[in-house]
Order: structure tokens, then C-alpha cells, then sequence
């Protein structure tokens, strides 16, 4: 039985303990945040996935666990990994939520840190039930016709929780950085030929369109500064259209993946959507498609407190909304988990280790190039992304955006 601690206690890090009510091996022992951890603690306590200790430290951390979990804002990770690399002790493993980095520096500062000790990088879409096993009923196809030619995927809400997610200078930029990770990581997955581990593509080429098309317009930019954001002096992105071209190494065969990515989607809530098409055949996935829906009519619509108790960023106290009955295993929370355990178990890497979550930074990066120089950009031995900063992550966005 694996001893996790989690490092912060916010939105992502209450929905993996949600996430852990269905998986095996492992409890929560111990918890550090500098604010909410005795709320998590409580919480991790009802749902019954352990009595974790609310410590004082990183260090007290890595010694009450095997597992030490990077659930901290994007600008407090190297800080706290260097923490961790200071106090890893008997430390089995280190995880981290995406993105791994804000950039390719912190992103290689992060890998070096944890050189030594097993990883696991979460990035949950690619452990999609929905995904997962509707490559498995294809994969005959596949074998016969081939690994697919185009992917699709979009991942759109109305916007972040917190208001560090919307300050680019912390965050690391706007929507792009905020979900494109997600997206970019989940397409190269799914155009991944079967029987090949993600990452065997070949990156050949980045086109990006960005813009602040929502959020930079009243009444929504007031709304904004009343969370202590300014999209008037530093503007992020709220909307990303980025297409990759990759190159199988050993077939010579390239493939294509559209990334769609925004903070502006006027909808029940957040909507995960990926496509992939082969010679033959194709895979489509709607997060907002449910077996289970509800209706609220105005008058009852005053008793409903929370409108995120159907779907995550639902906008929508009343009317017809969706229902998903288990978030958590649908956007492949579950399976990161599942995967996670097991592999550190074995003291080994997980599928998706920190050395992958820097390939995914090196990515995203690529795409705020290209955005910049309006142009596409080529991944060969004249790209150097080792010190490159987006403009809209050092809060220079109005020189780059609509």
C-alpha cells in the first residue's frame, strides 16, 4: 500500500482525491498547502481514502510518504520540487499535474531535480475510458488499414477557478498553456501507430493562431479585475487553433493533429472532444454526451447552490444540463491513478513520466513561437527552445494579441 502526499490542496488536487475512491494500493497520508489542507484532509477522510496528516513542510511530507504529488500552482513548481529533491529520503516516486513547466528552462530544471526516482507526468486524457477503448475496438482495423492520417481535439469551458490561472505571468500564458497541454498530448497519443510508445512520432512542423476574443471585452474584462486580473495590461490568450505535423520515423508517413483550445465556450460545461480518422475508420469522443441528464425550471433554480454539482465549469444553474456521473473516471483521472500506483509500486517510471511532460512543454512552446512569428516553425536543429519565454508569459500579450 502506497503512502501518498499531495503538495496543495485546490481544485485539481480535490478532484484526484475523488479520483482515488477508485483505485486500489494507495491512500492519501498527508497533506501540505499553504491554504485548504485541513479542508482536504477532512474531505480525503470522508471519502475514504485515508486519514492524512496536515504537515507543516515539504520535508515532513516526504517523510510521512512513498509518493510525493505536485498538485501546486504552475509558478511554485520548481520551488517545489527543489523541496523535494532536498527531502526525497525513501521516497518511491514523484508525480506531477500538466503541465509540467511553465517552460522548457523550468521544465529541464524539474527533470534534473527528479533524476534518480521514479515518475509519473498526469495528463489524464490519455487515459480516457472513452479513448482507451475505442482504439482497442479498432485496433484489428487499424493493423490492417493502418494508424490514423488526422486527429481533432478541442477542450473548451468558460474559464479557470482561480485567478492565478488567468495571470499569464504565473500561469505560464492563457488557455493554450492552461489546456493545450491536454490537447496536444491526447492528439499525439491518439496518432501514436499501435504497439508504439508515445513520443515514437517525430515532430516536423507548428502552425498557431491565437487571441483574446472573449475576455478582453466588457463586461467580462471588469469581471476580471474584480479577481485582481488586469486583461487590459496583461492580456493572455482565451482562445488557441494550433496544428502539428508529425513524421512516423519508420514508415516515413506523416500525420496531422488540430488542437482547438478556449476559455469562452458558451455551453452546459466543459466539453472534451477528440476525433481520429484512418484509411477506413474513425474514433469520435464528446465528454458532453450522457446517458443522464437533469431539468431545473426557474422556479426551483433559487434552491440550487452549486451549478458545478453535474459537470465541472457548468454556467447553468437551470434548464436542461448534463449529467456525468463519475468525472473523475470519464476524463481518465482514474486511469492515471490506476497506472501510477502500479508502476511506482514497481519502483519504475509511470507510462507518462517527467521526461514526457517536458516533451509536452517543448510542444506548447512551439506553438507560442509560431504564434509570434505568424508563422509556421519547423522542428529541426535551428529550433532552440531552451530558454525561450512566451511573450504573453512575461506579460508583454497586448504586443502579440487581437
Amino acid at each position: 500500500m502506497l503512502k501518498v502526499g499531495f503538495i496543495g490542496a485546490g481544485f485539481v488536487a480535490n478532484f484526484h482525491a475523488r479520483a482515488l475512491q477508485s483505485v486500489r494500493g494507495a491512500t492519501l497520508d498527508a497533506v501540505y498547502a499553504l491554504k485548504g489542507a485541513e479542508d482536504l484532509a477532512k474531505r480525503a477522510e470522508a471519502l475514504g481514502i485515508g486519514k492524512p496528516a496536515v504537515v507543516k513542510s515539504i520535508a515532513d511530507l516526504c517523510k510521512a510518504c512513498d509518493v510525493a504529488c505536485l498538485f501546486v500552482p504552475n509558478y511554485a513548481r520548481v520551488d517545489a520540487m527543489r523541496q523535494i529533491a532536498a527531502s526525497a529520503g525513501s521516497l518511491r516516486g514523484i508525480i506531477a499535474e500538466k503541465p509540467l513547466a511553465r517552460n522548457v528552462q523550468e521544465a529541464t530544471e524539474i527533470v534534473k531535480l527528479a533524476a534518480g526516482l521514479p515518475t509519473a507526468y498526469f495528463e489524464n486524457q490519455i487515459f480516457m475510458p472513452a479513448v482507451l477503448n475505442a482504439r482497442h475496438q479498432l485496433a484489428a482495423v487499424e493493423k490492417k488499414m493502418g494508424p490514423p492520417h488526422l486527429v481533432r481535439t478541442a477542450e473548451e469551458h468558460g474559464g479557470p477557478h482561480e485567478p492565478w490561472f488567468w495571470d499569464p505571468t504565473r500561469q505560464g500564458g492563457g488557455v493554450w498553456c492552461d489546456m493545450g497541454c491536454h490537447s496536444v498530448a491526447v492528439a499525439e497519443a491518439m496518432a501514436t501507430p499501435l504497439g508504439k510508445p508515445i513520443g515514437y512520432l517525430t515532430p516536423v512542423s507548428v502552425t498557431a493562431n491565437m487571441a483574446l476574443l472573449k475576455w478582453g471585452k466588457k463586461p467580462w474584462i471588469d469581471q476580471l479585475r474584480q479577481r485582481g486580473v488586469d486583461y487590459d495590461k496583461t492580456p493572455a490568450e482565451d482562445y488557441a487553433c494550433v496544428s502539428y505535423t508529425f513524421k512516423d520515423p519508420e514508415t516515413g508517413q506523416y500525420v496531422v493533429i488540430q488542437a482547438t483550445d478556449s476559455w469562452m465556450y458558451e455551453a452546459p460545461g466543459l466539453r472534451l472532444a477528440m476525433e481520429s480518422m484512418g484509411p477506413g475508420y474513425a474514433i469520435n469522443v464528446n465528454s458532453l454526451s450522457s446517458p443522464s441528464g437533469i431539468f431545473i425550471s426557474d422556479a426551483a433554480a433559487a434552491a440550487v447552490a452549486d451549478a458545478e454539482l453535474a459537470l465541472e465549469k457548468a454556467q447553468a444553474s437551470r434548464g436542461q444540463l448534463v449529467v456525468q456521473p463519475n468525472e473523475p473516471d470519464l476524463y481518465g483521472y482514474v486511469g492515471e491513478w490506476q497506472d501510477a500506483i502500479r508502476t511506482l509500486s514497481q519502483k519504475r517510471d509511470g507510462l507518462l513520466n517527467f521526461a514526457y511532460g517536458k516533451r509536452v512543454v517543448e510542444l506548447v512552446m512551439a506553438g507560442y513561437l509560431s504564434h509570434e512569428k505568424q508563422c509556421t516553425v519547423s522542428f529541426d536543429a535551428a529550433l532552440d527552445l531552451s530558454e525561450y519565454v512566451p511573450a504573453i508569459q512575461k506579460g508583454l500579450g497586448k504586443k502579440v494579441l487581437l
